[in-house]
């Protein structure tokens, strides 16, 4: 490539108007070649304005130097402007991949611009460990072991390593919690995992299983489900019941993994599916992924443009900018047609070392999974318009500072609130796009922990924390252990410091959960706020910004998460305060409670009293008096 600048440039913060910004494009128009190539817009600062590609330079810059036809937006842009400068290149597909390539680099104010460009997660089945673990992989491939992806979001690896871990046992937990496991944890127990680390599955039968996670994840999957069948059938034919049970439940997983595909096309390969929705200016671009033949889950994205920018445009910039770094599949289905088609799909064959055909489909087997894109792209678009703005923002900001995938949609907080141990509580507060969810609101009477002042377990928060996270999550591998019903959180929020942070992720081990986002909260000095810091696992802690919006929205979830557990604690106190020994007697009602008091005078006259004494209160069989002996008797 060569490059050639040239600039004329102002004195910084110094309007240029249009007369100035057309006159600056026709002096440079003397020096620039009719070649291929990519120009740049520069406004004041050296800001990028604008980057555009052109099979003949000269004739696309020299558009630009008649104002009168350009629209309202280009003539701000032009009379914003500078300085040009241009990169000739070999051939107009070298500019179409420069152009994506600088447009997502630079963010030029004046481009339709790809945002929340993340990248995509990868199953790994690492093969650095005796017994591989399955886990959620994001970034270069360059550990040892088998990728499978990509996958649109993290939410659909780990609803797929859910699954997969019921049809083949595969493990998830880290090497260090393997080699730690005396015992078999949660996921054994709820049939997720085969046990290696205590010994409950060889190594022979440990490969096997993996093999068959293997052949799966590659389209086998019929082959899988006939072995499994066999095998069950062979256990049945020895009486061994409890194996063909176990395969039986194993083949029904598989079922239901593929059943839930929600479209799942014979025939479609490997394929991406595109589909813009457009509405009052702004638009949605639905992305599905099908890899051999499986539906890999779907992520949406709302481009920056302008307004009144056309869609087959939209589609061009997204198509270019999507795949600018990452391999294209053999075929891409999209919703419009785009602008420079076979000029894209040739560009997008150089990228991924194959044939990339790009296509808009109007009838057969294909229009079916495209309909459902633009269904999806429509209703998101119709969710994201209704939503609070503000709140959206803030959500978006917050993923970015805790560098997340995606703007949370479900944020757990969770707090605890004792007085030296006594009438210890957790609670949690929920939050999403749509502000507090107070109806999610949950809390937990500390059972574990806690006791009088004094006692060597009374205040331990870390401890509690463990309770109540424990409590919380188990229920939830449950109740819903495929994530299907909206209920798990995409991030989990902490009142405290590196202790609790500590304790939380050992807890979220334990029961094989690893893929929930963390952060905990510590006050800062003398407790003052804005000097909050920040802790996230594997992160050092860091601080933000004393008006950062995202500070003060993290603050508002702490402060109402405190609050709630205040609240919580205080009517627990209360109730406390009021209640009597007797009420934890099974068996002793307000009539024999009443007959007691009136007898011995108080609730610590019944827990002294003999067991004769108690045989003669009014009312009080000997079975009866035998129990309340042994309530006080066993507490003692």
């Amino acid at each position: 490539m060569d490059q050639t600048a040239s600039g004329d440039t102002g004195g910084d913060g110094v309007a240029v108007s249009l007369a100035a910004g057309v006159e600056l494009i026709r002096r440079k128009l003397r020096s620039i070649p009719g070649d291929p190539g990519v120009y740049r817009m520069i406004g004041g600062r050296g800001k990028v304005l604008y980057v555009g590609k052109a099979r003949n330079l000269r004739k696309r810059v020299a558009t630009y130097a008649n104002a009168g036809r350009l629209p309202v937006r280009l003539q701000r842009m032009v009379a914003e402007t500078r300085e040009l400068e241009i990169v000739t290149t070999h051939t107009e597909v070298e500019a179409l991949l420069l152009e994506a390539n600088l447009i997502k680099t630079l963010k030029p104010h004046f481009n339709i611009l790809l945002r929340d460009d993340k990248s995509f997660a990868d199953i790994l089945i690492a093969k650095d460990h005796d017994f591989p673990q399955i886990l959620k992989h994001r970034g270069a491939r360059k550990l040892k072991g088998d990728y499978y992806g990509p996958f649109a979001s993290a939410g659909a690896v780990n609803r797929t390593i859910t699954a997969l871990q019921r049809a083949f046992l595969l493990r998830n937990c880290s090497d260090s919690v393997f080699a730690s496991r005396s015992r078999p944890c949660l996921q054994y127990q709820i049939k997720r995992c085969s046990a290696p680390c205590v010994d409950r599955v060889d190594k022979a039968g440990y490969d096997a299983l993996v093999l068959q996670a293997h052949a799966f994840l590659t389209g086998r999957t019929h082959a899988v489900q006939e072995e499994l069948a066999r095998q069950m059938q062979d256990a049945s034919e020895v009486l061994e019941f409890e194996r063909a049970a176990a395969l039986r439940d194993r083949i029904k997983a598989l079922t239901q993994i593929q059943s839930r595909q929600d479209i799942n096309p014979v025939g479609i390969g490997n394929t991406d599916v595109i589909a813009l929705a457009q509405e009052g200016g702004q638009s949605c671009v639905q992305v599905f992924f099908f890899r051999d033949g499986r539906n890999h889950g779907n992520r949406a994205y709302f481009p920056s443009h302008d307004r009144n920018a056309a869609a087959s445009d939209i589609m061009s910039a997204f198509i270019g900018q999507f795949y600018d770094g990452r391999p294209a599949p053999k075929q891409i289905l999209v919703s419009h047609d785009a602008a420079e088609a076979e000029l894209l799909a040739e560009a997008l064959a150089i990228n991924a070392g194959h044939r990339v055909i790009v296509r808009r489909p109007q009838r057969g087997r294909l229009r079916r999974p495209l309909e459902h894109a633009v269904m999806n792209a429509h209703s998101a678009l119709a969710r994201r318009m209704s939503e609070s703005a503000s709140q959206r923002r803030l959500l978006e900001g917050l993923a970015r500072t805790l560098t997340l995938d995606a703007a949370p949609e479900r944020i757990e907080v969770y707090d605890n609130s004792h007085i030296q141990g006594e009438n210890a509580v957790g609670a949690m507060i929920v939050a999403g796009a749509e502000g507090l969810n107070k109806a999610a609101y949950r809390k937990f009477n500390i059972r574990t922990v806690g006791g009088p002042a004094g006692d060597a377990t009374a205040g331990d928060d870390y401890a509690m924390m463990r309770e109540v996270l424990g409590r919380r999550f188990s229920r939830a591998l449950k109740e819903d252990p495929d994530r299907e019903d909206g209920a798990w959180p995409d991030l989990v929020v902490i009142d405290g410091g590196p202790g609790q942070l500590s304790a939380a992720v050992a807890t979220l081990q334990e029961l094989g959960i690893e893929d929930i986002e963390l952060l905990a909260i510590a006050k800062g000095p003398d407790r003052n706020a804005g000097r909050e810091r920040l802790h996230r696992p594997g992160r050092a802690s860091f601080m933000l910004e004393p008006k950062d919006p995202v500070l003060y929205f993290l603050q508002r979830l702490r402060d109402e998460a405190h609050r709630f557990a205040i609240g919580t604690h205080r009517a627990r106190r209360g109730k406390g305060m009021t209640a009597s020994p007797l009420d934890e007697i099974p068996g002793i009602g307000a009539r024999r409670k009443r007959s007691l008091l009136q007898h011995f005078g108080s609730a610590k006259a019944v827990a002294q009293a003999g067991l004769s004494d108690l045989e003669a209160v009014g009312g009080i069989s000997g079975t009866v008096a035998r129990k309340i002996y042994g309530h006080f008797h066993d507490e003692r």
